[in-house]
């Protein structure tokens, strides 16, 4: 059996991997600091295959007997989180980084990065493809997490150049699905519980700007394959289908048959006008696209709202 360590395993995305891995025949220990995740989310998984672990990885990271593979998705991830928390941001993106690639090095384990489409900032090139460098802020409030997460993928490439690690750097788009925080702050947790309270939809700028949401369905299965394959280049793994906040804001609507309507706010500095992945690499290296449209991951994760919120 396979031994699995997944930071972040708390978190939204970290728990759905821990369920992944341990359906696919992985012992999973989940670690997590628990300052964006919460138990809640990886309750349903206590058994004998899954462990959870409370520690934060910038600190030194032990685990007895073997590991055969390290996802590290340790991370706050939503710009309310890494603007409330820019130093643990850095740290995690950094010293995190550096503790988990170290364990790698020690057990022979096969390391994964969870980087982001940040890192391509605000993209002067649309789509972007893995080769595009990034148009990123250093000093903008959004610097603390793009460029922690662009130290995090020099950092594994220095390990598997210097010291042999095998390592994978997967850089994620826009992913909803359940298990997301109602306060998260991105547009889709949102959204959602303004339109089933029948609240005003609050859209950040003209709305005209673009995102591309993959279903998590969908990511953690090429993350998977991505784990899997011999290959230690970025991959962008996200859905290509291209949609303006405010049709977002509408599909919601109209699923959650709300009577909403969007009122208008400043747009954060620094805020990409458009996002969209360019995953031909995923498709011809992975054999992977995802296969869920936004309407019906759209519906699953508005019945996990309601639920959640008693609606």
């Amino acid at each position: 059996m396979a031994r699995t360590l997944i930071t972040g395993g708390a978190g939204f995305l970290g728990s759905h991997l821990c369920e992944y891995f341990l359906k696919k025949g992985h012992e999973v220990i989940a670690m997590d600091n628990l300052s964006t995740g919460s138990t809640d989310n990886i309750a349903h998984l206590r058994g004998e295959s899954f462990s959870f672990i409370k520690h934060d990885v910038t600190d030194y990271i032990y685990i007895d007997g073997p590991v055969d593979y390290i996802l590290h998705f340790a991370s706050p991830a939503s710009p309310i989180d890494y603007l409330e928390m820019p130093i643990q941001t850095l740290k995690v993106g950094s010293l995190g980084t550096h503790k988990a690639l170290g364990l790698a090095k020690e057990k022979g384990a096969r390391f994964l990065l969870a980087s982001t489409s940040e890192v391509y900032g605000d993209p002067q090139i649309h789509p972007q493809p893995e080769s595009y460098w990034g148009n990123v802020n250093p000093v903008g409030p959004r610097g603390v997490y793009d460029e922690a997460k662009r130290f995090a993928e020099a950092m594994t490439m220095a390990y598997h150049e210097y010291h042999g690690v095998e390592t994978r750097i997967v850089r994620i788009f826009n992913t909803y699905g359940p298990r997301m925080r109602p306060n998260d702050g991105r547009a889709i947790p949102a959204f959602v519980p303004q339109a089933l309270k029948g609240e005003n939809i609050t859209v950040f700028g003209d709305g005209l700007q673009t995102r591309s949401f993959c279903f998590v369905n969908d990511l953690v299965d090429g993350i998977y394959r991505l784990l899997m394959c011999d290959d230690v280049n970025p991959v962008n793994i996200g859905n290509p289908d291209e949609r303006t906040i405010l049709q977002l804001a509408e599909a919601i609507t109209k699923i959650c048959d709300s009577g909403s309507r969007v009122v208008h706010e400043s747009l954060p500095v620094n805020d990409p006008k458009v996002r969209q992945p360019d995953i031909r690499r995923a498709i011809e290296l992975l054999d992977w696209k995802p296969t869920v449209n936004l309407e019906d991951g759209l519906e699953t994760t508005i019945t996990w709202f309601k639920q959640r919120l008693g609606i």
